[in-house]
């Protein structure tokens, strides 16, 4: 084989794939999928308020903030697939309704979330470039450990307990790119923002006791970010690194990890169970990725690509090793 065909063939893998997944129609709109998915998030969503204002000042409410973590959540699901236009075509609706979802249903800057997502999307668990496993609470990578104090130790240990304060943190990441002026539509994002914030708090401290009021929130947001922190984990966490020299197929795919589980984790983890497919196409609609996974593990196969597939408990297990395996040379 000459050089060139060896250093071209690379750039030619991802085009081959796309002509399969072209040829097999999925990357067509699924109007009716959405339309369906939208609606019964949307009701859930009215629905547990409701329940809240009904039930009024009663221990029994902290049902319903559980309930609503989930539905915090998949309202989070449903923002993430408008962001990367898999409900409409053009950004406009998109970013219409990905306000609405993000920053007025849940508290979370629908700006500010898209932008971060899309730099982990271009180069994913890359130590420098992706701001999912850059400096934080928890550290990535040995190099990041270095220096590091107790929790960083023991970091595996305080994973789920540091999973409550998602959520909280995302609320306060979104604040802060709006008061420095980070995300686009500034205003519009702060306005709406600002209402979720207000409404909220109004909601719990008039129907609610203090206490009671209180209790909600923790229970909440609590569960809430764990839910959220669950779905995302375990699909690049412990996963290699890329150093920058991969091809776009390799790049998403080597760094990332499908779950399988049937139906119901697709419906629990928004169909990003199917992380590889969904990496290799951002676009796809969310019920086209399982069809597209055998395509394109055969694919890989054929061209001597890993393929990483496991279960959901493996998955959160592979991340916990990682985030040991970094704090062993903290702990002497």
């Amino acid at each position: 084989m000459s050089m060139t065909t060896m250093t071209e063939r690379p750039r030619s893998d991802f085009a081959e794939l796309g002509r399969r997944i072209n040829a097999a129609g999925l990357l067509e709109r699924r109007p009716g999928y959405y339309a369906v998915r939208l609606s019964v998030v949307a009701a859930a969503l009215a629905g547990g308020w409701t329940a809240f204002f009904l039930i009024g000042s009663s221990w029994w409410t902290l049902a319903v903030a559980a309930f609503l973590a989930v539905v915090f959540a998949q309202v989070a699901l449903v923002a993430h697939d408008l962001a990367h236009r898999q409900v409409f075509r053009t950004n406009t609706p998109s970013r219409r309704a990905g306000l609405i979802a993000g920053n007025l249903a849940i508290g979370m800057s629908y700006g500010y979330w898209m932008d971060k997502h899309t730099k982990h999307h271009a180069n994913p668990n890359h130590d420098d470039l992706d701001p999912d496993v850059g400096p934080g609470v928890l550290v990535w990578s040995a190099e990041g450990a270095r220096g590091k104090g107790f929790l960083t130790r023991y970091q595996a240990w305080f994973f789920f307990p540091l999973l409550t304060l998602l959520g909280i943190s995302l609320h306060k990441d979104s604040i802060r790119a709006l008061r420095d002026g980070t995300v686009k539509k500034r205003g519009v994002e702060s306005v709406l923002l600002a209402a979720h914030l207000v409404l909220y708090v109004a909601a719990l401290l008039l129907v609610l006791s203090p206490l009671q009021a209180l209790a909600f929130f923790v229970v909440h947001q609590a569960l809430f970010g764990v839910y959220l922190g669950l779905t995302f984990a375990p699909n690049h966490k412990g996963m290699p690194h890329p150093d920058g020299t991969e091809d776009y197929l390799r790049k998403q795919v080597l760094t990332s990890r499908n779950v399988r589980g049937g139906r119901l984790v697709d419906n629990a983890l928004g169909g990003l169970n199917y992380q590889i497919e969904h990496h290799l196409f951002p676009s796809m609609p969310t019920p086209n990725l399982r069809r597209a996974q055998p395509i394109v593990r055969r694919y890989c196969a054929e061209i001597g690509v890993p393929y990483e597939e496991t279960s959901l408990t493996s998955s959160y297990a592979q991340a916990l090793r990682h985030l040991h395996s970094v704090g062993a040379g903290l702990r002497g």
